[in-house]
């Protein structure tokens, strides 16, 4: 029999390009099943971090750590703007080329989607948004997480299940969207299941790196491939992992 899921909380930052094929997916599955999504942050700049470098909340502007902080400010007011926010960000930064982690380009995208621009700056004078995006960062590590996506599945008798996946680049709609989730879902009756994992070959490297053309143009930073690439930005930005460790 198939779990009964009420609801699922989101891990994301905006940054990762398999985060936001993901959230496609599973916002087409909400749309024909009603789930509930809860959009949870993670830090790829945190669990990255190189031994003797900031910190993301020691900076005063950091790439995905702000576009989080905007999302916290956002959420306390509404799941929907939020939800919006991490919409036309990701959908700006992966599929536009555009880059949502300059502070002019997030006020112009929260202006596009009918909220206030000052709001980017409101979200960086207010020290409590760290404590929010850190708190559910923290949650993910604890649970022996790594990257996004990662999902907690919620059950009707209140508990929690932890997935990382599915990692998409090509996300299903329709019929073969609900399927997906049903597949996905399953695993929740297996808590000892921990890995099943589709080798990437040449043609799927080659398919990886033309979906996200658009992101590896706008990015200001260097990913880390099997954690052996280290880039910086000229803010001193630290490096986000690949999903060759499933960590970008």
């Amino acid at each position: 029999m198939q779990p009964e899921i009420t609801s699922v909380d989101f891990h994301f930052d905006v940054m990762c390009p398999y985060a936001y094929q993901t959230s496609k997916w599973i916002r087409d599955v909400r749309s024909q099943n009603g789930i509930e999504i809860n959009w949870r942050f993670f830090s790829l700049e945190e669990v990255n971090r190189v031994e003797g470098k900031k910190h993301p909340w020691e900076r005063e502007w950091s790439y995905g750590w702000s576009m989080l902080r905007i999302g916290a400010l956002l959420r306390r007011t509404s799941m929907d703007d939020l939800d919006a926010w991490y919409e036309r960000a990701g959908r700006a930064l992966h599929e536009e080329g555009h880059r949502p982690h300059q502070p002019d380009v997030a006020r112009h995208l929260l202006q596009e989607i009918g909220l206030d621009p000052a709001l980017v700056d409101q979200a960086i004078a207010d020290e409590t948004t760290h404590d929010d995006v850190r708190t559910e960062h923290q949650k993910v590590i604890d649970s022996g997480g790594y990257g996004v996506p990662t999902m907690y599945m919620q059950r009707a008798d209140g508990s929690e299940h932890c997935l990382f996946g599915p990692v998409l680049i090509d996300p299903p709609t329709g019929d073969a969207a609900i399927r997906l989730w049903n597949a996905v879902t399953a695993w929740v009756e297996f808590p000892q299941l921990y890995e099943l994992q589709q080798p990437k070959q040449k043609h799927d490297e080659i398919a990886i790196a033309q979906t996200f053309s658009a992101y590896l143009n706008a990015r200001d930073w260097v990913s880390i491939n099997r954690g052996v690439e280290v880039g910086f930005g000229e803010d001193g930005f630290e490096v986000v992992g690949s999903a060759d460790r499933d960590r970008s």
